[in-house]
């Protein structure tokens, strides 16, 4: 048993795959859900139709902590299976649903889904392809998950515009669902002594002893270290672009008479870009680094925001939710990636829960403060008001950010540097 991309390629593969069908799931939501608030159901109030976001977003940031931490004791596939067992009501809720309510139900279950199945998948990759390819596992991952998210945006799309918004969209996610589940209960390999052969071979100190209770890695990984504070703050307020995507694009759109199949285009757009710019982006910051990449990410993510109610007509909006997703590609795999870094392999999945946990609160408060802002001042008002939070937030990591690649081992040097200690410092350890 090793680690690395090419000795694991099968297994890395099947978690691609895995994590295209959890980024299906929730990307059947995109495009047509918050039509069916709107619409079938006729709610007013954009702050209760973010409501199902905000149902979602509770769930799996509260998930991301509580998988972490059972995964290092029971191991990733059990969790995985779990997911994929709560997705199996979602759609069927949502078809069935007399009233919003339902819907605000089936996100519930969606964040269950998506707290263990997602957190599971990155795990499952960083665990196969070790620390020296990290951000590249991660941009991995992430590209298969969001490359789902795009294609089950524009598939629903037109489905609800041959065949209504019910039931078509949902039978897509019953199908997708059900493949999931079976590759997990059969094909998918249990990855959690991969992590422990990498604590083994960096000697880390506390391989053998008691480890962290999981009170000191939260406020460890939470407030007490600069680094992942600033992490944590960037991660939370980039979901606040998210968001937006997921209930202020397609109203906003249907305002302006774009066709719903149009709308899935748009949603398309942002989402395909995010996925496919991710690998290139996580195999960068393996290169020059997390900071620059991160930052960089931050700001021309806020400028595609900015950029859709300044413009007008389909192909300018494509080109804005496009410059959007190409910011969310630079940010989303590198943040995620820096706060590997910090973490020792042997908690890893734990502290990556903590930051997982506040950058998913993110929906909750950016649900909140764009039907805050849509509700007082209009549509219009959240998105300029998500693109001034993203710009102070990328100034906010630009300050605060050290650099947390981990440098390239020297030639003939007797020690080996591990990277995991938190406040982004370098440990020697004698081998």
């Amino acid at each position: 048993m090793k680690q690395g991309l090419r000795a694991n390629w099968a297994q890395v593969a099947l978690q691609v795959v895995l994590v295209f069908c959890v980024g299906l799931t929730i990307g059947t939501e995109r495009t047509v859900v918050p039509l069916i608030g709107s619409t079938t159901f006729h709610v007013k109030s954009y702050t209760y139709i973010a409501s199902f976001v905000i149902s979602f977003a509770l769930v799996k940031a509260v998930l991301n902590l509580v998988a972490g931490r059972l995964s290092e004791r029971r191991g990733r596939k059990p969790m995985m299976i779990a997911g994929w067992v709560a997705a199996i009501p979602i759609p069927i809720l949502i078809i069935a649903a007399p009233d919003w309510s339902w819907v605000v139900l089936a996100n519930v279950l969606l964040g269950i889904n998506q707290g263990l199945c997602w957190s599971m998948a990155v795990n499952a990759k960083i665990d196969l392809i070790g620390a020296a390819r990290r951000g590249l596992a991660v941009g991995i991952d992430e590209a298969g998950g969001y490359g789902g998210v795009a294609v089950a945006a524009l598939v629903t799309g037109y489905l609800a515009a041959a065949y209504g918004l019910r039931p078509a969209p949902f039978i897509f996610a019953i199908a997708e669902i059900v493949i999931a589940l079976g590759l997990s209960l059969t094909l998918m390999e249990e990855t959690l002594p991969y992590a422990h052969l990498e604590g083994n071979r960096h000697g880390a100190s506390n391989l053998n002893g008691p480890q962290p209770s999981f009170r000191e890695i939260f406020i460890l990984t939470s407030v007490r270290d600069r680094t992942l504070f600033a992490l944590n703050q960037a991660g939370l307020v980039e979901k606040f672009v998210d968001a937006l995507v997921w209930v202020a694009y397609p109203l906003y759109f249907a305002s302006r008479h774009l066709p719903v199949e149009q709308i899935g285009a748009v949603v398309f757009s942002y989402g395909i870009v995010w996925g496919l710019v991710q690998v290139p982006a996580g195999h960068l910051s393996d290169v020059i680094g997390r900071k620059i990449i991160s930052v960089a990410g931050m700001v021309l993510c806020g400028l595609g925001v900015l950029l859709v109610p300044l413009v007008d007509g389909l192909g300018p909006w494509l080109a804005a939710a496009a410059l959007t997703g190409f910011g969310m590609a630079l940010l989303y795999p590198t943040l995620q990636t820096a706060a590997a870094d910090a973490a020792p392999p042997m908690w890893r999945a734990t502290s990556l829960g903590v930051y997982r946990f506040w950058r998913d609160s993110g929906y909750v408060f950016g649900a909140l403060f764009l039907g805050f802002l849509a509700n007082r001042s209009g549509l219009t008002a959240s998105f300029f008001g998500v693109a001034i939070a993203m710009f102070i937030s990328a100034g906010v990591l630009a300050i605060l950010m050290p650099e947390t690649r981990p440098p390239e081992p020297k030639a003939g040097v007797g020690s080996q540097v591990v990277v995991g200690e938190v406040s982004g410092a370098r440990k020697e350890v004698k081998p």
